[in-house]
């Protein structure tokens, strides 16, 4: 096995989840990635936690999809209660095929995520871990080798957690007591914020592995102005590009794509706070220099800034705030990498990428 593999597992099990003795870890992954599973049923060996193998295929889930009524896709109740009785639930994204479910309708996969909420919201409330394990499917996506995308994969994930939480946190430090925010990108981008009351989190790969990205929620209604999101976003295996979104008292009053806009659609229209954003995030993982069609790496990409549509975090809301509530949780970049900055209560705090403690 790949040491590169052995330390990933490391990782995830002492760094991101915390497992510990007599913990119950569900362990998610598809075949493509059972290297890394094994190695962590390893590491939860060593530490004394039970692991549950489950495995997911995104074949088998387009096949269930597009056989199935919308209205009778409610297959969450199984999952529900696993997740109930675990402790740290562990997630591997390994595809074999990148557009696996792109001829399921976007309607259909909207129906799915609205049934599936209940269980986020269980999954959510655990120690958990989104990852990825490097296959060629993941690689010709990013447009490179297999080895070249592994090496970048590992060279984002296996690193030194505590020196990146330091970097990030004095951009936690200028947005903690912060009021507005405003992102302006060329002639397509300008957008402001208020984050006032809500909670600045430092995304060192607790969560997501890789981490990289500090972020917040927005208070719900004062999102005003327009966002051109310049990188292509994969969603529902479809890639949608050049999303435009126009905000007004926080909600979206008018969107197009250029491609795909009928998935861009079908995402807003979820449900009332698919309209309304839930997260407002800047990317700054240096290792991730490349855009992938992977938002796991993406969104922590330095010189982006990302904003999601729908459904907020429950830990970036401040108490006295309202929190947005939505089926969706979808993120989409804007590159800020030239003729962009960051404001923050009318102070930049970054230009074309470069933050002022760079």
């Amino acid at each position: 096995m790949d040491p590169r593999i052995r330390e990933h597992a490391s990782i995830v099990a002492r760094h991101s989840t915390a497992i510990e003795a007599g913990d119950q870890v569900v362990i998610s992954a598809p075949a493509p990635a059972e290297e890394l599973a094994v190695a962590l049923h390893e590491v939860c060996g060593e530490l004394g936690a039970t692991p549950t193998y489950v495995a997911n295929s995104a074949r088998a889930d387009r096949a269930f999809m597009r056989a199935a009524d919308p209205e009778g896709l409610d297959t969450a109740e199984p999952k529900r209660a696993l997740f109930e009785a675990a402790d740290v639930l562990v997630r591997i994204r390994a595809g074999r095929n990148a557009t696996e479910t792109s001829d399921v309708a976007p309607e259909t996969s909207a129906a799915r995520s609205r049934v599936n909420k209940p269980v986020q919201e269980v999954a959510l409330s655990k120690r958990w871990c989104l990852t990825q394990f490097p296959t060629p499917a993941g690689a010709q996506l990013a447009g490179m080798s297999t080895e070249a995308y592994e090496n970048f994969v590992w060279d984002a994930v296996n690193k030194d957690w505590d020196a990146q939480r330091a970097h990030q946190e004095q951009m936690v430090e200028i947005l903690a007591d912060a009021d507005e925010v405003r992102v302006v990108s060329g002639d397509t981008t300008d957008v402001r914020m208020s984050v006032d009351g809500m909670v600045v989190q430092n995304d060192y790969a607790e969560h997501n592995l890789p981490g990289g990205e500090v972020f917040t929620a927005p208070v719900v209604d004062s999102v005003q102005g327009e966002v051109l999101f310049d990188k292509p976003v994969y969603q529902q295996g479809r890639e949608v590009t050049g999303a435009r979104l126009v905000f007004e008292d926080g909600v979206v009053v008018e969107h197009s794509a250029e491609t795909n806009e009928e998935v861009l659609t079908g995402i807003l229209e979820t449900d009332e706070g698919a309209r309304r954003l839930g997260e407002l995030g800047i990317g700054m993982n240096r290792d991730i220099d490349r855009f992938t069609y992977n938002m796991l790496f993406d969104e922590k990409m330095g010189d982006t800034v990302h904003m999601a549509v729908g459904n907020a975090y429950a830990d970036t809301v401040g108490p006295d705030r309202e929190r947005n509530d939505s089926a969706q949780h979808v993120d989409m970049i804007v590159d800020m990498s030239e003729e962009s900055f960051i404001e923050v209560d009318g102070e930049r705090v970054q230009e074309d990428g470069r933050f002022v403690f760079e």
